[in-house]
């Protein structure tokens, strides 16, 4: 096989916002399908950056109270650890904001105008007199020139939808400061985007440059005719300065949208530094220069909306000043969530950080993976199906055919599974799959690759039910067939694990540990495990739980309500951009309740935890703690116990006073700011939403040990 070097890149999230689901469509996409070519032995580097400079960045900044740097270095670490807890795994994620940045702009911009592929002209623009900027058409409204409708943006009429220039606006005013704007001429640096018109058209009818809806698509610019492209920007801006202009002329800035695409080639050849001289050692020019153009490839993952910017500017551009094109650019829909746009009010605008408060990231994952096709179509994340999918995918076919089996291999063969195969032609079967799935992640087909996978799955659970190694094992002379059935089911397992791999890192690390190996590549799935000890099982998977979802919804509604929305502008490609907290422990899986169970903890560990009927004697607010409550309780011994509960917000301490109420009471005790706490009192719920003290009747007597 030969091994194919590839560079990989998604669309960089703007730095001005918080990373949201309708971002983690794409990242996630691409996620799997870096991992998924890594895992057929290719050489895949995957980076990205956050696309660092705008207006609206400025702005952000200054109603922030902070620099711009400052600003962006904050966003950056967010975006960063948001992406970190959905285990996207970049090789590298740096800032447009960067020398190497600044680099290549000043070098592409200078082989462009040297080539004659640059101009400039006098262009009129609405100018804020009390911010003094030039007003983007998104921080003008005014009346729509064709229907009259009110409060419409600059660019655009969202009541009768016709477009237009915002000077053609009836009483506009600037969003920033509410000053009537006024018409100011300013000379705007152009690249002629025209003369790349027929490699533009050619370009975009290459096999496999781009999907067909795409190319089809950009039919529609070339037929309107394409026109010269205003690359820079007036003072105040925060972004590169346009070098060589006129020592007479005021400073001029790179459109943020020139500089974004070739935070690419910066992000890459950061990183290419930091590899320099180590066995990773990654050469710039391999994969940047036009004669390498077929050595290596290089791919971009982009949302439908700025097809036009990586289709046609980009490309144009890489032409025009001597670097190579993309090898293929690959563009998806946008997320819907319960069939509709994203909504605040509904609670489905829902932020990276705060679904993964209360959901694991990997049923996203799979979630999406078992949506997303090669075509550029919206998918729907319904959040009903979504519980439904992963409980039934997941726990009920996957992780149980782990948990069915693991028991009695261990128990009863001290985890050696059987020496030969007894269903090769079933093994077989499910290992020649592999190569249809491996072709669908490679054809970014991963709701093909799933289906595949999951038949592989039943397969395996109707082997199982068939066999009843559960009712085997009760039988006379059945030792050997139990531990060959389970052995192949075992075996299934790992093959599933190689399967899934892409999609669910965590798990499969998980399950490598249980499964007693190293390798998960799909080479690896021609390697059955015969003759091979495996751990002891633990638990791999928890069931998504209905309250999980509705209080994620309503977390969503709160944190929306109180957040200041990000700013956004036509000028910059804000929420256009493909867009998070701990990533939560692997959970109990459901298991068959016909078969063996894995242990959990033994009887012994339960034993440990001593728990007794308490009688609350007192309960008070705790003085300068917002969290605390204070219990004096009753557990049946020589004197009262001190202890600290969380609870505050959820009850008024008359409400506990004189309850029945569960403390564990062999705790170390614990040393408070306010005293020291000498148990622990029994609650069940979402300490962010509802806890709910558990109470116990009045008959049970004070100091009994619950068992």
């Amino acid at each position: 096989m030969k091994v194919r070097e590839i560079l990989v890149t998604s669309a960089l999230p703007y730095a001005n916002g918080y990373i949201h689901l309708g971002h983690l469509v794409e990242y996630i996409q691409t996620d799997i399908w870096v991992r998924a070519m890594k895992a057929q032995g290719h050489q895949v580097t995957y980076v990205c950056a956050d696309d660092a400079h705008g207006t609206a960045i400025m702005l952000k900044a200054e109603a922030n109270g902070v620099t711009p740097e400052e600003q962006i270095a904050s966003v950056k670490a967010s975006h960063e650890a948001d992406f970190a807890k959905f285990l996207i795994n970049f090789d590298n994620y740096h800032s447009t904001h960067s020398e190497e940045n600044r680099e290549f702009s000043e070098l592409i911009y200078r082989r462009l105008n040297s080539a004659g592929h640059i101009s400039t002209k006098d262009v009129k623009q609405l100018f804020d007199p009390e911010k003094q900027l030039f007003l983007a058409d998104r921080f003008v409204k005014g009346e729509c020139p064709e229907c009259g409708a009110l409060d419409q943006y600059g660019d655009n009429c969202e009541v009768c939808g016709t477009t237009y220039d915002a000077t053609d606006l009836i009483n506009p005013h600037s969003t920033l400061s509410n000053a009537t704007p006024v018409l100011k001429t300013s000379k705007h640096y152009f690249f002629d985007l025209p003369e790349f018109e027929q490699f533009l058209k050619d370009w975009t009818r290459s096999e496999n440059r781009l999907q067909t809806s795409v190319a089809n698509k950009l039919q529609e610019w070339f037929d309107a005719g394409l026109t010269s492209w205003d690359i820079s920007r007036d003072a105040p801006y925060f972004g590169f300065q346009i070098p060589d202009t006129p020592s007479d002329e005021p400073d001029k800035y790179f459109y943020v949208w020139l500089d974004a695409p070739v935070g690419y080639m910066a992000s890459f050849k950061n990183l290419c530094d930091k590899r320099e001289g180590t066995e990773q050692a990654l050469d710039f020019d391999r994969y940047w220069m036009q004669e390498n153009e077929h050595k290596t490839e290089v791919y971009h993952f982009i949302g439908k909306d700025i097809v036009y910017f990586h289709a046609l500017f980009w490309p144009a551009m890489l032409a025009g000043s001597e670097f190579r094109t993309p090898t293929g650019v690959f563009a998806h829909g946008f997320l819907m969530v319960n069939g509709e746009k994203m909504s605040k009010s509904r609670g489905t605008f829902i932020k990276a950080e705060t679904y993964a408060e209360h959901l694991h990231p990997e049923y996203l994952r799979y979630y999406f993976a078992s949506k997303l096709s090669d075509k550029v179509e919206d998918i729907n994340l319904d959040l009903e199906d979504f519980m439904q999918k992963v409980n039934s995918d997941l726990v009920g076919k996957v992780v149980n055919i782990a948990s069915r089996s693991a028991g009695f291999i261990v128990k009863k063969y001290d985890g050696m599974l059987s020496d030969v195969c007894v269903e090769s032609e079933l093994l077989e079967d499910i290992t020649k799959t592999g190569d249809e799935i491996a072709a669908a992640y490679e054809n970014r087909e991963f709701s093909r690759a799933m289906r595949l996978i999951m038949q592989c799955a039943d397969k395996a659970n109707e082997y199982i039910d068939e066999k009843k190694p559960w009712s085997l094992a009760k039988q006379e002379g059945t030792e050997q067939e139990v531990q060959d059935v389970c052995s192949v089911a075992i075996n299934i397992f790992r093959q599933l694990m190689v399967y899934l791999a892409p999609v669910l890192p965590e798990l499969t690390a998980n399950a490598k540990e249980f499964l007693n190996i190293d390798d998960l590549s799909f080479a690896s799935r021609n390697e059955w495990l015969l003759g091979h000890k495996i751990n002891k099982f633990k638990p791999l998977m928890q069931r998504i739980e209905e309250k999980d979802v509705a209080a994620m919804v309503e977390d969503s509604k709160a944190s929306l309500a109180q957040a200041e929305a990000p700013t956004t502008s036509s000028d910059n490609n804000s929420d256009n951009k493909t867009a998070a907290v701990n990533t939560q422990p692997a959970k109990k899986a459901d298991t068959d309740t016909n078969a063996e169970q894995a242990d959990y903890i033994g009887i012994e560990d339960f034993a440990k935890v001593e728990m007794k009927v308490a009688h609350v004697l007192a309960c008070n607010y705790v003085e300068g703690a917002d969290k605390l409550l204070q219990f004096t309780l009753d557990v049946g011994e020589d004197k009262p116990r001190n202890v600290f509960s969380g609870i505050r917000k959820f009850y008024e301490p008359e409400q506990l006073l004189d309850k029945k109420v569960i403390c564990v009471t062999n705790l170390a005790p614990r040393k408070m700011k306010f005293g020291i706490s000498e148990g622990m009192v029994l609650s069940t719920g979402n300490p962010k939403t509802q806890l709910t003290v558990v109470t116990l009747p009045d008959n049970c007597v004070i100091g009994d040990v619950l068992a």
